[in-house]
């Protein structure tokens, strides 16, 4: 069993309140450097997090990691992919123009998650002059502080309002060959991650979950499956995240992940004047969010097995 699995087996403090990035992201450096492998960094961060919001933002760095290793661990990462108009290929306006012996990159993305914090944007743009029916896309690092880079926080949402977002504006960013990653950005970077981002995510929210349980004193046999659930997620996270096979099993843990989930509603309702349990309350249309996307993804797997 790993070990941040099994850390929710034993007695544990409860986490420190942390009210903003600038306090969780310390704390996330520490789960990263005891965990070296993103799962359980995932798991680690929601156990540790004194809200869903940080269990959130700690599957999605996990996440990131997982399709780009390369990504340091001392700095706030972002994906930058939606536009005005989505994050399908078509949507992607933003464009990657040779310049010399490098690149220049100029757009607008939003809902860039963290990215008022992010230290580095890993940008998705379409290669100038590429089809626009069926661009080629190319995922491009770029730092904080870039010229040409303009970073503006969005409104806080009425749901894990802690966790800011961003809309970033980039004017003939320079980008070198070295820091434009390898591969067609939708396949190797923007398909993955979605499937990445939910086992991670999902593993974090039910370690967050499992956290609570311990400290709350739920039933045992709760706990008991959170447990079972989060070895599931584990060996999906293994998986090839674009295999029709990982997508059709994901669907089946996130369905008994959502009805674990959904057990908890009677115990949080329970605890009279909670600040957690409030928290809770606001925060748990989190898990609804992107749930069109996954049965499309669904359908898709099905529809590939035949």
């Amino acid at each position: 069993m790993s070990a941040a699995i099994s850390a929710l087996l034993s007695p544990a403090p409860v986490p420190l309140e942390c009210s903003s990035m600038e306090a969780w992201w310390p704390r996330w450096r520490e789960i990263a450097a005891a965990h070296p492998l993103p799962f359980e960094r995932a798991v680690a961060g929601g156990a540790n997090a004194d809200r869903l919001g940080w269990a959130f933002a700690s599957g999605y760095q996990a996440a990131l990691r997982v399709l780009e290793p390369s990504l340091p661990d001392d700095t706030i990462a972002a994906l930058c992919v939606t536009e005005a108009e989505g994050n399908f290929p078509r949507a992607i306006k933003s464009t990657l123009t040779v310049d010399g012996d490098g690149f220049r990159l100029s757009g607008e993305k939003r809902w860039t998650t963290l990215g008022p914090g992010g230290g580095l944007f890993v940008v998705i743009a379409r290669e100038a002059g590429s089809d626009a029916a069926r661009p080629r896309l190319r995922a491009a690092r770029v730092k904080s502080g870039a010229p040409g880079l303009t970073v503006l926080a969005m409104s806080p949402t009425d749901f894990v309002p802690e966790v800011p977002h961003a809309q970033i504006r980039l004017e003939n960013v320079r980008v070198e060959s070295s820091d434009l990653l390898a591969g067609d950005a939708y396949t190797r970077y923007v398909k993955p991650f979605r499937t990445m981002e939910d086992i991670h995510i999902h593993a974090a929210t039910v370690a967050y979950l499992g956290a609570e349980a311990r400290a709350r004193g739920w039933p045992q046999d709760w706990r008991e499956r959170a447990v079972a659930l989060l070895h599931a997620l584990a060996s999906l996270a293994r998986l090839d995240p674009l295999a029709p096979q990982t997508h059709v099993a994901l669907a089946g843990v996130l369905a008994i992940g959502g009805a674990l989930i959904a057990e908890t509603e009677a115990w949080w309702a329970a605890a009279v004047d909670d600040q957690a349990a409030r928290r809770w309350a606001r925060d748990r249309k989190l898990s609804g969010l992107a749930g069109r996307a996954r049965t499309q993804r669904l359908a898709s797997a099905w529809g590939a097995l035949g």
